[in-house]
């Protein structure tokens, strides 16, 4: 009989330079990382490619589930890097039970783009929402590092290998 092993993860905590905001958060939209392609074709080529030409912006969001005058104050200031750290413990389920749990981890430097105000509606809680810009990210999963990536310091790994390794030796950095 094969085993058939399932991941999943339906809860975590976030925690904003090493504070836990437990209960504060309701969602979190991790940023993704996407390359760039640049598309090129020449002659003697029979068809066109595309080629690795960085990397775009690491955006992502917090969905708060209610006013935090301590978070709000650093989301204010778009002028100081804070870092979010967001765990999650993500169970294993192997033949219909849980064999154990496995934690995953993703540490982030990022500035705040936006204060909101906020929605307001009757008998229902206020919405808020800040979007922010990455400049580090690391996801661990099950203490496996499966990608890395510092845009202001050109690095950028994936399965703990760095990549732009021989890129920074070409150009001195």
């Amino acid at each position: 009989m094969a085993k058939i092993e399932i991941h999943r993860i339906t809860n975590a905590n976030v925690y904003l330079d090493g504070q836990s905001l437990l209960g504060r958060a309701e969602s979190v939209d991790l940023p993704q990382i996407k390359a760039k392609m640049a598309e090129h074709k020449a002659l003697g080529m029979v068809g066109t490619i595309e080629a690795f030409a960085g990397f775009e912006k690491l955006e992502g969001k917090i969905k708060w589930s209610s006013y935090y005058a301590d978070v709000l104050k650093k989301v204010a200031n778009p002028f100081k890097a804070v870092q979010i750290q967001v765990r999650g413990s993500m169970p294993i389920i192997l033949g219909g039970s849980v064999s154990r749990e496995a934690p995953v981890v993703a540490l982030l430097s990022v500035v705040f783009k936006s204060l909101p105000g906020g929605a307001f509606k009757q008998h229902e809680n206020v919405e808020l929402e800040t979007d922010f810009t990455a400049y580090y990210m690391k996801l661990t999963v099950d203490g496996q590092d499966v990608a890395e990536i510092d845009v202001l310091e050109n690095i950028y790994k994936a399965g703990g290998v760095d990549l732009l390794a021989q890129y920074n030796a070409n150009i001195g950095g």
